[in-house]
């Protein structure tokens, strides 16, 4: 976190909206927040706002939640990889994935030796590829967008049903 520069304005990147109503909620855990950089935190809250979600802070199990059209979408956002340190974070995975339907584990991973940890450990920890879904990203700010982003379109989707109208295209 030492490179950020507190003058520097995010841009906020803003989503497409059908209505002028709430994107949705998203529900952050207390404790992670408490572990973040309060700069982070900041540029959070703005790109909800722009985004039109709000955001409550409430002792949850993932790091957020998001309801968004009637689905809910928890994430795991891993801030900071410790390439000696991860088995608690796949232990976690773990125990969630079995008590969220819809959960994403976003990891950031600015450097190749942290990647590197990562494909190891994957396979170490017995992960099976998309369940959950791992989205690994280069900065902070990328993976909330990223959350963000998939938050809204399983919401999105979930409003429009379109996973019954692409079964039934696929079956006809």
């Amino acid at each position: 976190m030492s490179n950020l520069n507190s003058s520097y304005r995010y841009p906020t990147p803003q989503i497409p909206s059908n209505s002028g109503s709430s994107a949705g909620v998203c529900m952050m855990n207390t404790k992670w927040r408490d572990e973040q950089h309060p700069s982070f935190i900041n540029f959070i809250a703005s790109f909800l706002s722009a985004n039109s979600f709000r955001l409550n802070f409430v002792p949850i199990a993932p790091d957020c939640i998001f309801n968004c059209g009637g689905l809910s979408v928890a994430f795991i956002f891993v801030t900071n990889w410790d390439c000696q340190n991860c088995e608690p974070i796949f232990s976690r995975v773990k125990k969630l994935k079995g008590q969220f339907a819809n959960l994403y584990v976003v990891v950031s991973l600015p450097i190749k030796e942290q990647n590197d940890s990562f494909v190891h450990s994957y396979f170490k920890y017995g992960m099976e590829l998309g369940k959950p879904t791992f989205v690994p990203v280069q900065d902070l700010e990328m993976g909330f967008e990223k959350i963000v982003k998939i938050a809204h379109s399983r919401g999105t989707c979930k409003r429009q049903d379109a996973l019954s109208k692409l079964k039934a295209e696929v079956s006809l």
